[in-house]
């Protein structure tokens, strides 16, 4: 279920990279084409129903393949589609089976008056998305991946918290970041190595391992708006410090009070 996310200067290049061989299906995500929607990036010349550049590869760490749309940098949850992001799409009742045939009764004397029907018990919350953003400089040394205390400690106060007021919790998405000092390729294994030490440490605080999802971003989704044009190489790191960051997406129903 794990999605990777491209701006749109950057689009085409990393939908060839990652686009190496055949495409498996992925459970979770609609195989085929997916129209062009706001928040994900088009194809050069969209059609009503193929519109959205999709992936042939993500974690490539775990050697998972599939039909992935790319995102824009300022996507939300609220952009989600049926196509690109299933599990962040609310899903719709399912419809009342249909009464079996049977032979009409015979007709039988009148009944009492019905009591008056009980009100329709309040439709059901649909599931609620929160993103919570977590500076690496408070997690990770810089160019490193083993988190810190005070990154524990984050994880803990900003994360575990809101967790563990969830009922029913159905998917974490956390999703590493840097920025754009060194390659892409470094910076891409940097970032799932981070995204997979932040999955670690919740699961060792007793969050299930199969509702959480990682991924690396790499470079290619710096924040929107950062200039950093400063030539000396310790200021130009101080100055690109909102771009080192990990992202954590929690889907879920019932917050308890």
């Amino acid at each position: 279920m794990t999605r990777r996310l491209v701006s749109g200067a950057v689009a085409g290049l990393f939908a060839a990279a990652f686009a190496g061989g055949a495409v498996a299906q992925t459970k979770g995500y609609v195989p085929g084409t997916a129209p062009c929607s706001p928040g994900y990036v088009c194809n050069a010349n969209p059609t009503p129903t193929d519109g959205v550049v999709k992936s042939g590869v993500y974690n490539s760490t775990a050697g998972l393949s599939g039909n992935l749309c790319y995102r824009q940098g300022y996507w939300t949850p609220a952009n989600a589609t049926l196509q690109c992001d299933p599990d962040l799409v609310p899903k719709p009742p399912a419809p009342a089976p249909a009464p079996a045939p049977g032979v009409a009764p015979p007709p039988s004397p009148s009944p009492a008056p019905a009591p008056a029907p009980a009100p329709a018990p309040a439709p059901a919350a649909a599931p609620q998305v929160q993103k919570i953003t977590l500076a690496s400089k408070a997690l990770f040394d810089f160019d490193k991946a083993v988190l810190k205390p005070e990154g524990k400690a984050a994880i803990d106060a900003e994360i575990i918290t809101k967790l563990n007021q969830i009922q029913k919790l159905e998917l974490v998405l956390v999703t590493g970041h840097t920025d754009r000092i060194g390659t892409q390729q470094y910076n891409q294994k940097l970032s799932e190595r981070r995204a997979d030490a932040v999955r670690d440490y919740l699961v060792s605080k007793g969050m299930p391992k199969d509702k959480i999802e990682t991924l690396g971003m790499g470079k290619t989704q710096p924040v929107p708006g950062l200039n950093c044009q400063q030539k000396n190489m310790k200021e130009l790191i101080a100055c690109l410090a909102p771009d080192r960051r990990v992202e954590v997406e929690v889907k879920g129903e019932g917050i308890r009070r």
